[in-house]
């Protein structure tokens, strides 16, 4: 994946760091942002994603989820987004919507 610009032509990087479950989201080396994620082999959760106010308006926080959520397809997970950003966001991108989690459970009262 080419490494995305901002406007003014700063690098800007996703890394996943799974030694603290989360990717971030760095601009010329400086981590600026980041997600949170439990993991299994079966399902990944996105409990909290956030960027620095400073990097507002940049397109840093699509970058990001469009990253993690690439992550969970290539690992052929769904994703439970508790994060009320990476939610919202895969409801604005149907292209995404397919990696919803969706609960399979035939429990009954």
């Amino acid at each position: 994946m080419p490494t995305p610009t901002t406007p003014d032509n700063t690098n800007v990087e996703v890394v996943d760091v799974p030694e603290a479950s989360r990717f971030e989201i760095r601009v010329d080396g400086k981590t600026v942002g980041l997600a949170d994620y439990l993991r299994t082999d079966q399902l990944v959760v996105y409990p909290h994603t956030e960027v620095d106010e400073a990097y507002n308006g940049l397109g840093l926080g699509s970058t990001l989820a469009r990253a993690v959520l690439d992550d969970a397809r290539r690992r052929n997970l769904p994703v439970l987004a508790t994060c009320p950003f990476i939610s919202g966001w895969m409801m604005r991108h149907p292209e995404y919507r397919d990696l919803a989690y969706q609960n399979r459970s035939k429990v009954a009262d």
